[in-house]
């Protein structure tokens, strides 16, 4: 079964369709950088250049980098604040001309990695971190999802963490990976005292160098992964979500 996902992200917006038993892409994903300013409708254009690129017909799942309930973005830390309170569904079906299921990012990236990667079969508290433009988390409870966790948002050393710990951050000030990995161990030790999870999966672009950063940090009880799915979780959780999975 193939399902279309398409994962807005602060740098980019890619998709593709989705082989579904497998949790893979079903073909070579496709993206375009993601306009600045990040506005619905330029967003809304780039998601449909993605889904055109294929000639897709069907359902489509869509991620969101922020809050999102009943199809609604509550919330837009690293998009424009035209995003809040929009009625996000609408807005991209309407584009598209398909259907669409619209979800947090971290959180459709969790669902993958839940099902197909590094938190499979895996029981107890499980929280998926995306680090990207921000920080992204998906809380997990013996398999189930705690929707719309802004973990990335905690006050870490009077900042959010995200404007310290995220890969964006470590560009932005040119940080060398063990400067970085010591801000990211930080922030893991504070989402620890708060959660006490099991286990740590770390997503996003960056979990491909995982062995540059992962190995600096210490101190951590949890255990420590990068996402199995890399960058492509959110784009298979995205089609997750669209077929009801």
């Amino acid at each position: 079964m193939e399902i279309f996902g398409v994962d807005i992200g602060g740098s980019g917006i890619k998709g593709a369709p989705v082989d579904l038993d497998r949790g893979e892409l079903a073909q070579e994903r496709h993206k375009v950088l993601t306009p600045h300013p990040a506005t619905p409708e330029s967003v809304a254009d780039g998601v449909a250049e993605v889904v055109g690129h294929f000639d897709w017909q069907g359902p489509v799942g869509i991620t969101f980098p922020g809050v999102v309930t009943g199809g609604v973005t509550r919330t837009a830390a690293n998009v424009d604040k035209g995003w809040i309170d929009k009625d996000a569904r609408a807005l991209l079906s309407d584009r598209i001309g398909q259907s669409v299921t619209i979800l947090n990012d971290a959180d459709a990236a969790g669902v993958a990695e839940m099902t197909f990667g590094a938190g499979r079969d895996r029981k107890g508290t499980v929280i998926m971190l995306t680090l990207g433009t921000g920080i992204g988390s998906a809380v997990f409870t013996d398999g189930q999802l705690v929707p719309n966790t802004e973990l990335g948002h905690l006050e870490l050393h009077g900042h959010d963490a995200e404007k310290r710990a995220s890969t964006k951050a470590k560009e932005d000030e040119d940080l060398s990976w063990s400067h970085w990995a010591h801000r990211v161990q930080k922030y893991l030790l504070h989402v620890e005292m708060l959660f006490s999870p099991e286990l740590f999966i770390i997503g996003g672009g960056v979990s491909r160098k995982a062995e540059k950063f992962l190995p600096l940090i210490e101190h951590v009880r949890a255990e420590m992964v990068p996402a199995q799915l890399q960058n492509n979780a959110g784009i298979v959780g995205a089609a997750m979500a669209a077929a009801g999975k």
